[in-house]
């Protein structure tokens, strides 16, 4: 037998730290608790027990902060879309504001300015370009219906993982974080699918047809369907595919892609075009750009210009600056800023969103970009014996931060200025605490591009010491 998990009762819950969780003390031992609001008073479930400290989820609800609000979604309890609905959306502008200057000091451990006011999005609520969709061929069910004495039929299921679990998905009607024209297909695939017994993916065997579903939307109204199927039938591709182009007219690409892995990576796979340009087109303030099935580009089209006229004012750049744009994705940034500068130079892993970079050049008459292809610590010595060292750095890394390569090679080359872009204050704060050797943050700007998650994105500028 195991040992019974621990309940903490009647734990004040007083703050939000990173990554969302709420926290409480008890008897001088601080409890780190999902799914909580400040001012809850909350029976704590632990799955951590140590000496100083505790986690764990909140098991019942004692009382409930004055903050806490009803979540507008039906699968908002179990689905891991956007975990910050019991709160109002000012509430989570003031937390998120918080955290970021809370962990910049915390993590960081330097001088800081105070920091500009948190740039809010409009609209919060479908707000997402791009949604994944997975399949599963039984539907996960809720720990209320298990508990029921209905029977419950076992039915496939489209929609997201409960968090914490590769193997278990909410059955998703009605999704708020893209537009509803995402809901009315994915139900007619779902629909569809079902009708022809088309079998969905057990992911646990890998046994089945449908894997996932990628959907992408742009401001100027272009859909994008890509499918994964899990093994290539020519009949049935064929006929799912045209199914879908019949349906729907007006969705301007679709694609599919095998996936034959036991993983659920998709980028090293071929994309087949069954309809369309193999892009849609996306505008952000005075550009263009052109997106394929598997580049990066700002989830949150509506806030991304926001974001890029914080980078654009921070870098403050003049006509004789060679800027380097790293981790350039899509090259947005970049091209963003290409207009004030001499020359940009683009450094991207991925090799579709460079390909992406160069079309998009092209399509909005930018020449003074240029963009190389692979990781920032193997390119950038390249970059700089062709085109000198940057005078402007931007860097915008994944949320594990900067390769502590790149974060060498960056003091090296001692650009007068960073402009450092970050989805993960906790990572940012850990480089900002080694380049503040050489580097002063001159101001920093959050910026949600997430609303109803903890996710928050946040700029710093950086000047060099004297």
């Amino acid at each position: 037998m195991g040992r019974r998990k621990k309940i903490i009762e009647n734990l004040l819950l007083e703050d939000f730290v990173t990554e969302g969780q709420a926290i409480g003390r008890q008897d001088g031992k601080v409890y780190f608790v999902t799914n909580g609001v400040p001012g809850d008073v909350a029976n704590v479930l632990l799955k951590k027990n140590k000496k100083d400290y505790g986690k764990g989820s909140l098991h019942k609800l004692i009382s409930p902060s004055e903050m806490r609000i009803e979540p507008f979604c039906a699968h908002f309890e179990w689905c891991g879309g956007c975990k910050w609905q019991y709160l109002s959306y000012a509430n989570q502008l003031i937390f998120k504001q918080k955290i970021v200057t809370d962990t910049l000091k915390r993590l960081g451990k330097i001088d800081l300015p105070k920091p500009l006011p948190i740039i809010g999005a409009q609209p919060n609520v479908a707000y997402r370009n791009k949604m994944e969709y997975s399949f599963s061929n039984t539907r996960w069910l809720t720990p209320d219906e298990i508990a029921s004495d209905e029977i419950i039929e076992n039915s496939p299921s489209v929609g997201l993982h409960v968090p914490g679990f590769y193997d278990k998905i909410v059955d998703i009607e009605k999704c708020y974080l893209q537009d509803e024209f995402a809901d009315k297909i994915r139900n007619e695939v779902k629909r569809y699918a079902l009708e022809k017994n088309i079998s969905f993916i057990n992911i646990r065997t890998k046994e089945g047809f449908i894997r996932s579903m990628f959907i992408r939307n742009s401001t100027l109204n272009e859909w994008m369907v890509n499918m994964v199927f899990n093994y290539y039938d020519k009949e049935l591709v064929e006929s799912f595919m045209q199914h879908l182009v019949n349906t729907f007219p007006e969705i301007d690409a679709f694609h599919y892609m095998i996936n034959e892995k036991l993983n659920d990576t998709v980028f090293d796979l071929e994309c087949i075009t069954v309809k369309g340009p193999g892009f849609i087109t996306e505008q952000i303030g005075h550009l263009k750009f052109q997106i394929s099935p598997l580049s990066f580009f700002q989830t949150n089209s509506y806030q991304a210009k926001n974001l890029y006229d914080v980078v654009k004012s921070f870098a403050n750049l003049s006509k004789d600056d060679l800027v380097y744009d790293l981790y350039s994705g899509t090259g947005t940034i970049g091209m963003y800023l290409a207009n004030n500068c001499k020359q940009v130079i683009g450094i991207e892993s991925n090799a579709d969103s460079v390909k992406d970079a160069f079309r998009n050049a092209k399509l909005n008459d930018i020449e003074n970009v240029d963009f190389y292809d692979g990781e920032v610590r193997a390119r950038l010595q390249e970059a700089i014996a062709n085109y000198g060292k940057p005078d402007v750095a931007i860097i915008d890394p994944p949320r594990v931060g900067l390769h502590k390569d790149a974060i060498e090679q960056l003091i090296e080359l001692k650009p007068k200025k960073i402009v450092y872009v970050s989805c993960n204050p906790a990572t940012q704060a850990r480089d900002l605490n080694i380049l503040d050797e050489h580097y002063t943050v001159k101001q920093y700007q959050p910026v949600d591009m997430f609303p109803h998650t903890y996710h928050i994105e946040n700029v710093a500028e950086l000047i060099l010491k004297q």
